[in-house]
């Protein structure tokens, strides 16, 4: 019996690495296509409405950096701007961007003004999904929406205090229509810099030094602040909340994490979802760098530590990092921000010279660390080379400068674009809109 019994066990142990290979074998090797689908949509998905919550952090950002007579405007355009963009990107911009329609010029303009943005009709079954092995088209209008919105957002708080409107949200909606949509296809809609090899992962180009152009661009036509530049000498004019501010930094940190997290455009391997964890762990060691460069660099140049070089030095190492957010390691990705800090501190004033009157620092930190960190892709993507990075970097902007210049022109000539120096003076919350933003304060 013992015998027997020990036989027993001797077989069952044996027959137990047969068992184990056998349920492996039964283990797909491959991620199923609907299931590849719905985490590229869910990618998408996630990524958008963190990128949307910039729209927040650069309204808190703006709202916290102009004077408190200006506040109620910075939240107004901040809020309209982000719904016109979403209302003509629709209309035009997505299908400008994108190879859709018929009318074409190659590698230049993809389908100019062709049938609106179209999503999947309710309850898409598989056969009929766009695309079903990368991800639904209303996922990626949505995502790529984002970051439309969010290259007008950075000309709001350059143009602060001084520019009305109106004029400003219609040139928010030649630019979120046309202008930015029309360069993005030459990148990511397959035109003449993507055949060319231009390379930028996330748009430190495409997206935030096309915003810091039209800034560029407007503030010249505009001219500074009355006050700002007086007898040769720069007089600051300090924002009304710092606290909302550094609030809005934060937002927009977090929300960096959707916009180059959610530019790997997939999450069905294993692959993809290891690429997502180290841009997300790069773009926040680039963040860290450029603020902690930007303090030692203020405390340097103006013998104390600057809470708005600061601030504007962790969106710069957020900018620098993001035409190539996976390649470089977490202490290259550091050095990039760290420098992306440091153009920040030194810009500034430099611009102040030039009389280039820059309210929130957004021309510094999204066009100068915008052009910066496309340049630096060279240092970690072997792809890359620095020729065709500056033929990039050189078309995008003289496109941009030449359209913006040409739509702030036609809009000073047509309507005006500057606030009387009355209004200004008063603020621009009462002049154009009767409402303050702290209507307590001020008043016993």
């Amino acid at each position: 019996m013992k015998l027997t019994k020990t036989l027993m066990l001797a077989a069952a142990a044996a027959a137990m690495p047969v068992l184990g290979f056998a349920q492996e074998a039964d283990v797909p090797t491959a991620v199923p296509t609907d299931t590849v689908f719905i985490l590229n949509s869910l990618l998408f998905l996630i990524g958008g409405f963190l990128v949307f919550f910039m729209a927040a952090g650069f309204c808190m950002l703006e709202a916290g950096l102009v004077r408190g007579k200006n506040v109620t405007m910075q939240l107004t355009k901040n809020v309209v701007l982000f719904s016109l963009a979403s209302i003509f990107y629709y209309l035009i911009g997505y299908n400008l961007m994108y190879p859709l329609g018929d009318w074409a010029v190659e590698g230049i303009v993809s389908g100019l003004f062709p049938s609106v943005g179209v999503l999947e009709a309710v309850g898409v079954t598989a056969d009929a999904a766009d695309d079903y092995s990368y991800a639904s088209t209303g996922s990626d209008f949505f995502f790529q929406l984002m970051f439309c919105a969010a290259t007008a957002s950075i000309v709001s708080g350059t143009v602060a205090e001084r520019i009305k409107l109106w004029p400003f949200l219609i040139f928010t909606i030649v630019l979120t229509s046309v202008i930015y949509p029309l360069q993005a296809s030459w990148s990511w809609g397959g035109g003449f810099l993507s055949e060319a090899g231009f390379s930028d992962f996330a748009g430190s180009s495409i997206v935030h030094s096309v915003g810091g152009w039209a800034a560029l661009t407007g503030a010249l036509i505009l001219g500074p602040r009355i006050g700002k530049y007086k007898d040769g000498t720069v007089h600051p004019m300090p924002g009304s909340n710092l606290p909302l501010a550094t609030l809005g930094t934060f937002i927009l940190w977090l929300g960096w994490f959707g916009f180059n997290g959610g530019s790997q455009l997939a999450m069905g391997s294993i692959g993809d979802v290891a690429d997502i964890s180290r841009i997300f762990s790069n773009t926040n060691a680039a963040a860290a760098g450029g603020a902690v460069a930007a303090m030692i660099a203020s405390q340097m140049m103006f013998r104390k530590p600057d809470l708005t070089m600061v601030l504007n030095g962790a969106l710069a190492g957020l900018v620098s990092i993001t035409a190539e957010p996976l390649a470089p390691s977490l202490g290259l990705a550091t050095i990039i921000g760290a420098i992306g800090g440091v153009i920040v501190v030194f810009t500034v004033p430099m611009l102040d010279k030039m009389k280039i009157d820059d309210v929130v620092g957004a021309i510094p930190v999204h066009l100068i660390c915008g052009v910066w960190g496309t340049l630096a892709v060279v240092l970690s993507n072997g792809d890359a080379n620095i020729g065709t990075q500056l033929y990039g970097i050189a078309a995008i902007g003289i496109f941009t400068v030449v359209a913006s210049a040409v739509v702030w022109f036609i809009l000073a000539a047509v309507m005006g674009i500057r606030v009387s120096e009355e209004e200004e003076i008063n603020g621009l919350d009462m002049a154009e809109l009767g409402m303050e933003a702290y209507p307590e304060f001020g008043k016993g």
